[in-house]
């Protein structure tokens, strides 16, 4: 590496990040926010719950399209510039979003809003990589984790409070003013640490990988609302595979790719990869079926629902720092071992809730839950980017944030899948039971007895998805005993030298 990014590595540029995670945490926060504004916003614009799921799966579109393409952006231009564009599209779409007249303008909005944090995630993670030594990155990352994890969890609980005292509108309106605060202070203080190359972008594969990406987001994350026989989602499923399989094939031709899928030659690397998409498919189990659990079978509020969830989102906050130091000195295995075993052990309690089961209960289970997975996922991740040399850490970066989205959409739509099978299979069942004890007394209650069925059916459903997610989670946790702690030579890979140099030349 340059003498330039060593002297960052010694001394890192804390107040930049400071702006970059400011940044991140609002980008990631608005794509939950908005959640559970959306019957208040169906009500007012008078649209169909179709329709207004877009506010949440176009924003996740946006997202997926556009982070496979933040390694070239990320290498082509400035930490500055690239930083000043997203937060200019993320202001400009909160403004758009909070002044929207119709619903179409708000729809809009939001994708204006994705397109500026979709950048933000990759860049943010890419500089700390840069400006990080190794033996400190698992701090640092830790700080990462806790807007990664925290912002999200977050989202539903201050919704929830918002809309019960104000408009769907506030959501927006209390982001915007400190989106605009870091914009300036971006403007004032952001300064260059990643090395920049004169590389073009091969608009083939853009198209190949918008389509690639966004064909599988779209089709797996409309499963559970169309259903798998719709041809909208099986068909935008293949077509989405094709693309990307076409997409894969084309990096490896290349000499320049959008994409560098040889970071899948480092074993460590690969192994995080697998274990991260592993953990995002289990981590959605407990965030979509505990709302339906508690909201649905329990009738208990929004707000109710989100607060059951905040004090895990607040453990994550605390814990994500401290496993960042955890990791610099023991390393990833232990920390992924421990904490896939509580969530291993406490996604197998989860399967075993029933109508009496005590709300501080359900808090308890969450929280620890949530404290397992705290231990995991920075940990993992940061040591497989941590085998890759520093030119690929653009590519490592994308990958990993596009695979997370890809993971959790396949996963919201298999578990969502899972439950609503075995849910109607257990009311079938239980329905043929009811009929054969059937006597006139109980047919008077027919109504009645539907509904009890419907609601022992579901939570039948959720407990069998529950352990489901158990030994999805078991797999990670067996995978997590093949970690090594890998420690790269800081010595330039083949490559380096030139983007050195280039960026030297740039400096002067």
């Amino acid at each position: 590496m340059s003498t330039e990014t060593n002297s960052v590595q010694k001394k890192p540029p804390y107040g930049m990040i400071a702006i970059l995670f400011i940044g991140a945490f609002v980008a990631i926060l608005n794509e939950t926010l908005l959640n559970v504004a959306l019957p208040a916003i169906m009500e007012e614009f008078e649209v169909n719950a179709t329709a207004v799921q877009w506010l949440s799966t176009g924003y996740m579109l946006i997202n997926g399209i556009l982070i496979p393409a933040s390694a070239y952006f990320i290498q082509r231009f400035s930490d500055k510039k690239l930083f000043i564009t997203a937060m200019l599209l993320f202001t400009l779409g909160t403004l758009l979003a909070s002044l929207a007249p119709a619903f179409s303008v708000l729809l809009g909005a939001r994708m204006v809003q994705a397109a500026g944090s979709a950048i933000m995630m990759p860049l943010l993670m890419n500089v700390m990589l840069t400006a990080f030594p190794v033996e400190k990155r698992g701090a640092a990352m830790g700080m990462f984790g806790l807007v990664m994890i925290t912002a999200p969890a977050i989202g539903p609980t201050l919704s929830g409070w918002l809309i019960e005292h104000y408009s769907w509108r506030m959501l927006f309106d209390i982001v915007l003013p400190i989106a605009v605060i870091t914009l300036i202070f971006a403007f004032i203080k952001l300064k260059d640490v990643t090395a920049q190359r004169k590389i073009k972008l091969d608009f083939v594969s853009l198209v190949l990988s918008s389509i690639g990406f966004g064909g599988l987001l779209y089709g797996f994350s409309s499963a559970g609302e169309k259903g798998w026989d719709s041809p909208y989602v099986y068909g935008t499923i293949i077509i989405g595979a094709i693309a990307l399989i076409t997409f894969v094939l084309r990096q490896f031709r290349t000499d320049e790719p959008m994409l560098e899928f040889r970071v899948y030659k480092y074993p460590m690397f690969a192994l995080s990869s697998i274990i991260s998409i592993v953990i995002s498919v289990a981590m959605f189990s407990s965030m979509i079926l505990l709302p339906i659990y508690v909201q649905t079978l329990r009738g208990i509020t929004p707000l109710d629902s989100g607060l059951l969830m905040l004090p895990g989102a607040i453990v994550m906050g605390i814990m994500s720092p401290i496993t960042g130091k955890l990791f610099d000195k023991y390393g990833a295995r232990v920390l992924a071992v421990i904490g896939l075993s509580i969530t291993v052990v406490t996604s197998y309690f989860f399967s075993k809730i029933d109508m009496d089961t005590a709300y501080s209960t359900l808090v308890l289970l969450y929280t620890f839950r949530m404290f397992g997975m705290s231990m995991v996922m920075m940990p993992v991740m940061t040591n497989g980017l941590n085998q890759l040399p520093a030119i690929n850490n653009p590519h490592g970066t994308a990958i990993n944030n596009t695979l997370q989205q890809v993971s959790g959409a396949i996963g919201s739509a298999l578990l969502i899948t899972v439950m609503q099978n075995r849910t109607k299979a257990e009311a079938e069942d239980l329905a043929a039971k009811a009929m054969a004890n059937m006597d006139a007394s109980t047919a008077q209650n027919t109504a009645e007895l539907k509904q009890q069925i419907m609601n022992t059916a579901m939570l039948h459903g959720i407990n069998f998805t529950f352990i489901v997610s158990t030994w999805i989670a078991v797999v990670a946790l067996i995978l997590a005993f093949f970690i090594k702690r890998v420690k790269p030579s800081y010595q330039n890979q083949p490559g380096e030298e030139a983007v050195s140099k280039e960026f030297e030349a740039g400096k002067d």
